[in-house]
């Protein structure tokens, strides 16, 4: 029996009249050589557990298979189901569709319990909360999350304090994984273009006892510290001393840090240990 000839990314697209959704974020990626390389950065291998989000026709899902990984895509846009179909066939079953919004699954029951990575390009719209699902997962089960975000979202992610970029989100993810800027990915790649130029990102997690374990309470202190960035902690931290029943000042000055600091310039160790000094003095008062 002849295996069946598998057509272009652009031929599946004329083939099923497939277009970008706006609504829905989408910009196809055409081009293989792009998509292998991000399949090959993501050090994924044969019989890995793999996820990828948003899919589309199916160009980094076929780079993806060619690792003999076992893929699980999660695709919301039933129109591309056809073009997903027509890969499975050609890659013998290595390829599970899940239809649904992806912030509505739960990765590690889908995984059955086995440690996995997620490698996508992230839609637009929802790619942030996405990520912010996964790191504050009760159970970390990822091994590795290799994502397209825009520049911008990418710059957030892997920023350093002291930077431009560095702010709420740089700390989320530090408190977590070691995150870095893999790949800048122009806009002319994809199909049609973004406004915006895009990067891959890969995070993966610190050892267990290296991870900062309530994201709940570093999201409050850096959401009040960065929601107002160029004031001094000082001002910006200060809906919190109802809280302490404390000044807010006086809090800081008792652990060593500077009232009059801005966020960007101090590090994710002490936004962390104002978290772990704040949840204390909360419990007993």
């Amino acid at each position: 029996m002849t295996k069946i000839k598998l057509p272009t990314i652009r031929e599946i697209v004329d083939k099923y009249n497939l277009k970008a959704s706006k609504k829905l974020g989408q910009h196809f990626l055409f081009d293989l050589n792009l998509t292998e390389k991000i399949a090959r950065l993501s050090g994924v291998k044969e019989n890995d557990v793999v996820f990828e989000i948003g899919p589309g026709p199916g160009g980094l899902t076929r780079s993806l298979l060619e690792t003999r990984a076992n893929i699980h895509v999660i695709e919301m846009d039933q129109r591309f189901l056809p073009a997903l179909d027509q890969l499975n066939q050609f890659y013998d079953g290595k390829l599970t569709v899940h239809c649904g919004d992806a912030l509505d699954f739960d990765l590690n029951a889908l995984a059955k319990g086995k440690p996995f990575h997620v490698v996508s390009n992230l839609p637009y719209n929802v790619g942030t909360a996405l990520l912010i699902q996964w790191l504050t997962t009760p159970e970390l089960s990822w091994q590795s999350l290799t994502l397209m975000f825009q520049l911008e979202v990418a710059q957030r992610i892997t920023a350093k304090v002291d930077s431009k970029h560095y702010g709420r989100l740089s700390i989320l993810c530090a408190a977590i994984a070691e995150p870095e800027l893999i790949m800048n990915v122009p806009a002319s790649v994809f199909t049609p273009p973004p406004k915006v130029e895009s990067a891959v990102v890969s995070l993966r997690p610190l050892p267990l006892q290296q991870r900062f374990d309530d994201l709940d309470t570093l999201a409050k202190i850096t959401g009040l510290a960065f929601g107002q960035k160029r004031k001094m902690l000082r001002a910006s931290l200060k809906p919190l001393s109802a809280d302490l029943e404390i000044n807010i000042s006086i809090w800081l000055q008792s652990l060593k840090i500077d009232p009059t600091t801005r966020p960007e310039n101090l590090h994710p160790d002490q936004f962390m240990q104002m978290a772990k000094a704040y949840k204390l003095a909360t419990r007993i008062t």
